[in-house]
């Protein structure tokens, strides 16, 4: 059956009152969007699976999984997003997650997922709400040290397309997150004892704390635009060196990136590209699409390297 492929940057400051320093660049970012959109929903999706990070708004250190598939799901409202419950398959997503299981991939699973901006931007964006289709939730785990391997997120997608080939559906897969950039988020080993509690004990950050959190990333963005830190700036030539092995599907060169690479080139953020790569790996072991960038363009007030690539 047919699959369709969307990776796209997601930065939740597009969603705040914040001064733009590339008007031009923003409005073609959602001009694209917008329109990948309507491609979407031409090709009425049976199943949308949409791989996203997390930023300790659902997952915490407490028992951090690398990789959870949600059986049940809900937004998790930060940055001002409607949140809700999302319309998950139950029964498809644990036959999924069994599936896994004999491939030696042992995925975590949650009948209670949070999903935070990371994977809720985009989904809203790409289909007009967080339940406008079937979706199966996956988590990677891309912001708390150690990370899965990049080889071990392309297997792990490839083994959830391969479950799913067997299934007879039209499936759209998302990957959200990346390319690079350098968030103001908190580092479990480098903060004070009581910051590092919220990173640890899993709990639901109240209205003030995500005020505080929103507004921290703000100043961020809007320092990165003056020029200050303390966010490392986006870096074009790693995003684009990046999209490129990825259009590629250049498996070895793909795996071979590790976390010091990203850290020094791609921010923390740029872990996300986990994302991405799962998510095409997925959707090439139903059906093999070239992949084409979309769009590409460093937006400072974002604090990231903004990029769509897409297949099908």
């Amino acid at each position: 059956m047919p699959a369709q492929l969307i990776c796209c940057s997601h930065s939740p400051l597009m969603l705040a009152d914040i001064e733009a320093s590339d008007p031009e660049g923003q409005r073609a970012f959602f001009d694209q969007m917008e329109k990948i959109s309507r491609e979407v929903h031409a090709f009425a999706p049976d199943l949308v699976v949409s791989f996203g990070p997390d930023h300790f708004n659902g997952f915490f250190y407490d028992l951090m999984p690398a990789f959870c598939l949600g059986l049940a799901a809900h937004g998790t409202r930060d940055w001002g997003l409607p949140g809700g419950p999302l319309r998950v398959p139950t029964d498809l997503a644990l036959e999924c997650a069994r599936a896994l299981h004999r491939q030696d991939l042992d995925t975590a699973i949650s009948y209670d997922m949070c999903v935070d901006h990371g994977n809720a931007i985009s989904l809203t964006q790409l289909t007009g709400a967080l339940a406008r289709y079937d979706v199966l939730p996956i988590f990677l785990n891309c912001a708390a040290d150690p990370r899965p391997s990049m080889r071990r997120s392309r297997l792990f997608g490839e083994a959830v397309g391969r479950f799913l080939a067997t299934r007879g559906l039209r499936v759209t897969f998302i990957g959200s997150g990346g390319l690079s950039h350098d968030p103001p988020t908190p580092r479990l080993r480098q903060v004070p004892h009581d910051i590092a509690q919220r990173l640890v004990k899993r709990h639901t950050p109240t209205a003030e704390e995500l005020a505080a959190r929103e507004a921290r990333v703000i100043r961020a963005g809007r320092d990165l635009v003056a020029g200050k830190g303390p966010c490392m700036p986006p870096d074009r030539a790693w995003d684009e060196a990046f999209m490129a092995k990825l259009c590629a599907y250049d498996t070895d060169a793909l795996d071979a990136i590790d976390d010091a690479e990203i850290d020094r080139q791609g921010g923390f953020g740029g872990h996300e590209i986990r994302a991405w790569v799962a998510a095409a790996a997925a959707a090439r072991a139903i059906e093999t699409h070239p992949m084409q960038v979309r769009y590409y363009r460093i937006i400072p007030e974002w604090l990231t390297g903004m990029g769509i690539v897409t297949a099908g």
